[in-house]
């Protein structure tokens, strides 16, 4: 017997496509027309065709922007991962503190991001920041406006301190979903707890991971909010990552044409990116399955 499909529901999509088309499509389409124009003001445009791409291409700041870019997301990723397993390993299973731990991961994740990067600005000031103050009055030079080295573990900790719980709780979620008869069966083969994570908890954890992994690589990789107010990209360009290059370009200097190119290649690579997470994560369910 045939079935019969209802095509009622699109009805119900429509909305949300409009709204999508209105507020992604459109604006990225005013993006491409500048990037392929010039202008001398005046509202005039002419054809600058793929210029302003190969300007983009044989720019030594763009390339320093992305190293500095690359840089910082594999060293979120380094910490982030491995500290929000072990948080979740050690956290409880059931009961009150349970609850209490999830609350208290959550509350990171509630914070907005320009007030992450105002607390963390007062907090590692020398003059009347807690931690910039700890460091001065124990002998140790810190000041992140000035040093460069400074500026990145500034920064760093600050994603990791915002972020972490996001790993922690999405793992949490990989090993409440584990049976309880795979840990009887590891428990009558007294396997050690090594070998418990290492072939019950990580695999049944893979899946999340990979999306935590996916969303914190996204997110790192378009920061811009957190690292500008703290730092505004300095001391110099140590800090300058590829988002705030990009409003420093298109805004700080109103490069129009070279920002709508470089933009759209930083679009590019990011969804380059999420393919090839995208692959990656649906092979694992496959094996998987």
């Amino acid at each position: 017997m045939e079935k019969t499909v209802n095509q009622k529901a699109w009805f119900l999509v429509l909305p949300v496509l409009l709204l999508v088309a209105f507020s992604a499509v459109i604006p990225l389409m005013t993006v491409v027309n500048y990037s392929v124009q010039d202008t001398f003001g005046n509202n005039q445009f002419f054809w600058a065709g793929l210029e302003w791409f190969d300007e983009m291409l044989s720019s030594e700041r763009m390339w320093n922007a992305l190293s500095r870019q690359l840089l910082f997301s594999g060293i979120i990723l380094a910490i982030e991962v491995p500290l929000g397993i072990f948080v979740a390993l050690n956290m409880p299973k059931s009961g009150f503190w349970a609850s209490v731990c999830l609350v208290l991961m959550s509350l990171p994740l509630l914070i907005p991001w320009n007030v992450v990067g105002t607390i963390w600005q007062i907090f590692g000031r020398v003059d009347i920041g807690l931690l910039g103050r700890t460091l001065a009055a124990l002998g140790i030079d810190y000041n992140y406006t000035q040093d460069t080295f400074a500026a990145w573990v500034t920064i760093v900790v600050m994603d990791v301190w915002h972020w972490t719980s996001l790993v922690a709780l999405l793992a949490y979620a990989g090993l409440k979903s584990i049976p309880d008869a795979y840990y009887q069966a590891a428990k009558i083969d007294q396997a050690s707890r090594w070998k418990v994570f290492r072939y019950i908890e990580l695999p049944k954890m893979m899946g999340v991971l990979m999306i935590a992994i996916l969303l914190r690589f996204m997110d790192s990789f378009m920061i811009y909010t957190e690292p500008f107010v703290v730092t505004g990209g300095g001391p110099g360009n140590a800090t300058t990552l590829l988002s705030i290059d990009l409003v420093k370009m298109a805004l700080g200097q109103f490069d129009l044409g070279p920002a709508a190119a470089f933009s759209i290649m930083y679009f590019l690579v990011i969804m380059l990116i999420s393919w090839v997470f995208y692959t990656v994560m649906t092979n694992l369910d496959k094996k998987g399955g």
